[in-house]
């Protein structure tokens, strides 16, 4: 009987496998790939160096959590070398498909004869509802399983390309990418558009996320922060951000707003969201990288939905 390892998306799915008892070792990739700079090199000394870097100047991570929580499972993975398959387990959002291309990026140099199988939540039923693993009934998660996609090498090697430009410092080489269709990542489009609107806008100088968090104060008007996290947790489309994503997000345009109980904007919050005012400079920071490339290096025309280099 072949052996099997799972690679899930994080602690809370882990558990749901557990519960499950299926067969085979269970690795947790506790990573967020989607923030902060990357390094091509899965894994290695400076690509641990960089995420350790980010991670304790922006959301005060410690060295003995990173190396509990992160390090140690990562070894754990390194350590699992004799498996016929490899399961990976994401869905559909920005959050988890980069974290999908880094794990297939390394299995690709590290576990290049092993048959990798994909799953990904996303659309499981006829509504317009895109659903979390952590959503799914037992008896979905276990359709899922038997209906797996094995990843054919061609599979593999565009994920990793995708990683590559991911990492690159231009993004522009992922925005001319067009041909998502020929290969089984059927979120994966969706995902780079996502991360490509992450980008300041020339309109006022915000991204398409810290844009809608000032629409969303400004119509819904919510009574608390609190409240204002809940309605950007609920309904964020591509993302799939947690609440400490949306903190750092209100942190730097907190001058934007006036108060945050109750949530209202400040006059040049309002200003910046009728696009009567700019925000880049405000913003701009020299350090702030997305995947490779240094955010504020670019600009996002959406009229004409394309990059440009300063």
């Amino acid at each position: 009987m072949s052996s099997q390892l799972h690679i899930t998306n994080g602690d809370n799915f882990t558990s749901k496998l557990k519960e499950l008892k299926f067969k085979g070792e269970i690795i947790t990739w506790r990573e967020m790939l989607c923030e902060g700079k990357t390094e091509t090199s899965v894994g290695s000394e400076a690509f641990w160096k960089t995420r350790f870097d980010f991670l304790h100047k922006n959301y005060n991570v410690s060295k003995s959590w990173f190396v509990e929580k992160t390090l140690k499972e990562y070894r754990s993975l390194c350590n699992h070398k004799q498996q016929d398959e490899i399961i990976l387990w994401f869905e559909y959002d920005l959050f988890c498909q980069i974290n999908m291309l880094a794990v297939i990026s390394w299995l690709k140099t590290h576990r290049r004869h092993v048959q990798i199988s994909l799953i990904c939540s996303g659309y499981e039923d006829d509504s317009d509802h895109l659903y979390g693993l952590n959503e799914l009934s037992d008896e979905r998660i276990r359709e899922l399983f038997e209906t797996r996609v094995a990843l054919s090498q061609n599979d593999i090697e565009y994920a990793d390309y995708v990683w590559q430009l991911y990492c690159s410092d231009n993004p522009i080489r992922l925005e001319n990418l067009s041909d998502f269709d020929l290969y089984q990542f059927d979120y994966l489009e969706e995902a780079i558009k996502t991360h490509l609107h992450r980008f300041p806008t020339i309109k006022n100088g915000l991204n398409e996320i810290e844009n809608r968090v000032l629409q969303v104060a400004a119509t819904t008007k919510p009574r608390s922060k609190k409240a204002l996290m809940g309605s950007l947790l609920a309904d964020q489309g591509w993302y799939g951000f947690g609440d400490t994503q949306y903190e750092r997000i209100l942190k730097n345009i907190r001058p934007l707003f006036h108060s945050f109980n109750p949530v209202r904007l400040s006059k040049k919050g309002r200003e910046i969201l009728q696009n009567k005012d700019n925000y880049y400079a405000s913003l701009r920071d020299t350090d702030a990288y997305l995947g490779g490339a240094l955010k504020y290096n670019y600009l996002y025309n959406t009229d004409a939905g394309r990059i440009l280099k300063l």
